[in-house]
């Protein structure tokens, strides 16, 4: 199960050494997060710019295992699972040359729209964390 999303990393990725800065690659993980919803018919012009309940991020982390350049092929390989009624993580593996060069993860919380107070995932939510568990 999961996803995969490919990227062609590009030189507005890279820093001064030549490599992707290192807050691009959760730039790189949020693109393949919102291909994963376009995937499961999930309209993102609705789910981020009129929700009724959002997802923001509460928490994310990156290890980096290799450099990676400009022109590098990535495949971020995505699974999802649910933490509990109102919360779910993302686990990225990214790949360059199929070799592992870094691995993300971020932390969601479901809430109101408007008042911004916790709210338990909606179905298909838990619909897209089972096709991506």
């Amino acid at each position: 199960m999961g996803f995969t999303y490919s990227y062609n990393v590009r030189f507005r990725d890279t820093d001064a050494a030549g490599v992707v800065y290192f807050a691009n690659i959760l730039n790189i993980c949020h693109e393949a997060y919102e291909s994963s919803l376009v995937d499961s018919d999930i309209d993102i012009k609705e789910f981020f710019t009129k929700p009724i309940l959002a997802f923001p991020i509460v928490h994310a982390d990156v290890d980096f295992f290799r450099p990676i350049f400009c022109g590098d092929r990535l495949e971020i390989k995505m699974i999802a699972k649910k933490l509990g009624n109102d919360k779910f993580e993302i686990n990225y593996e990214i790949f360059a040359q199929n070799i592992l060069a870094s691995k993300a993860n971020t932390r969601h919380v479901c809430i109101h729209g408007k008042t911004r107070k916790r709210a338990d995932l909606p179905g298909y939510i838990i619909s897209w964390l089972d096709n991506l568990g």
